[in-house]
């Protein structure tokens, strides 16, 4: 919380984190160390709409674009729970990145195929 009794403003990337990480679970691509390859975030945003206040459940929904060679944007709706209005709306761009090499590398054919032409 901050000073004013609302969630700090940090805590909005960390619940988008959370629902980006579980939908790459979802894919099949655990999320650790060892892999030879992953998902990099080069840019992130968050527009703060209405303050959460101290206690609630965030909701967050997921939204994720056409993805290029190595990248695809996803975006961010966060939402309480037993509430209908958007509280925050956020964006991040995921490039899938050789561990090794620090460089980008082709997304996995398995997360193409979630993007038909």
């Amino acid at each position: 919380m901050d000073a004013y009794g609302h969630l700090n403003n940090t805590l909005y990337f960390r619940f988008f984190e959370q629902a980006r990480v579980e939908w790459i679970e979802q894919l099949g691509f655990p999320v650790r160390s060892e892999a030879e390859s992953g998902p990099v975030i080069i840019h992130a945003d968050c527009t703060f709409l209405i303050p959460v206040n101290y206690p609630a459940t965030a909701e967050v929904r997921l939204y994720a674009g056409r993805p290029g060679r190595s990248s695809l944007m996803t975006w961010y709706e966060l939402y309480v729970e037993g509430d209908e209005r958007m509280y925050a709306s956020g964006s991040a761009k995921v490039v899938w990145m050789h561990v090794e090499t620090g460089k980008s590398a082709p997304l996995p054919d398995s997360v193409r195929a979630l993007f038909p032409d």
